[in-house]
């Protein structure tokens, strides 16, 4: 795969995550989740072999085991390096195991990785210098979420959260930080993008249901120095072609994603064959 996006002159990163307490036991042979703390998803159920089913209560880290867990992020991230990557983005958002420090709506710990902001980010920032001291930091990137509520994360200082880690990554003059928001257009996530904007001194990516419009408009403002495109990419495999052209896209089936097989994955039609 990497080959064959080298050989149309692309480059490709790889997206290195723990799933956190979003995982399941059914879903990893019988091995009970693991987070932050002790707290379940609430109100929510995960797809397994058996059916939908609710979130189990993970079991917290100790605190001798978290090395353990970075080396992961580490081993994964060599792994990248092997299979002809050029760089890795760490998964830090959407309710996942960095998400579950991250965030105080999970994370009640009252340890070295617990209660305050910068004890809360410590893990993400080990992570991140583990997979540098792999790639260098020009070759490392993290996406975080501060504001998404999926996987039911809050916290209740999130631009505590963004300054911080802003400035922690921008000092380590990673390669890009993307900011996923559950929309771009709400006041709060322009909000939270004008803190990454102000502490974060590296090429800043944004994320969260933009159009070409909208994505225009913030790189034009210099909000953000670029616009991550997910569901519009897999409807439309040339989206770069039909936002030059200012072409239709077509629409993402819903029903269709991610159901294993070409189906709904890589069968859209291009705009040639239109």
């Amino acid at each position: 795969m990497t080959e064959a996006v080298h050989a149309k002159s692309g480059r490709i990163f790889m997206q290195i995550w723990h799933p956190g307490r979003a995982a399941h036991s059914l879903l990893n042979e019988g091995e009970q989740p693991v987070s932050s703390s002790a707290t379940a998803i609430r109100n929510d159920v995960t797809h397994t072999p058996e059916g939908a089913t609710p979130y189990e209560v993970p079991r917290a880290l100790r605190i001798d085991e978290i090395p353990r867990y970075v080396d992961m992020f580490r081993l994964a991230a060599l792994n990248a390096h092997k299979a002809g990557f050029d760089g890795v983005q760490i998964h830090g958002a959407h309710g996942y195991l960095i998400d579950n420090f991250l965030r105080d709506g999970v994370n009640t710990r009252t340890d070295a990785y617990g209660g305050s902001v910068p004890n809360r980010a410590r893990f993400l920032l080990e992570v991140t210098d583990a997979a540098i001291g792999v790639w260098g930091a020009g070759r490392v990137a993290v996406r975080i979420s501060p504001l998404v509520p999926f996987n039911d994360m809050s916290d209740s200082q999130p631009d505590a959260v963004m300054t911080y880690v802003a400035q922690e990554l921008s000092r380590r003059t990673i390669a890009f930080l993307e900011i996923r928001h559950e929309s771009h257009a709400l006041p709060e996530e322009q909000a939270i993008l004008q803190v990454a904007r102000r502490y974060f001194q590296g090429a800043l990516m944004s994320n969260g249901s933009y159009t070409r419009e909208s994505g225009e408009s913030t790189v034009a403002r210099r909000a953000a120095d670029a616009i991550v495109y997910g569901r519009p990419y897999i409807a439309n495999p040339d989206l770069v072609e039909r936002f030059a052209k200012q072409a239709l896209l077509n629409e993402v089936n819903y029903d269709r994603l991610y159901g294993g097989g070409p189906d709904g994955y890589s069968d859209y039609t291009a705009l040639a064959s239109h």
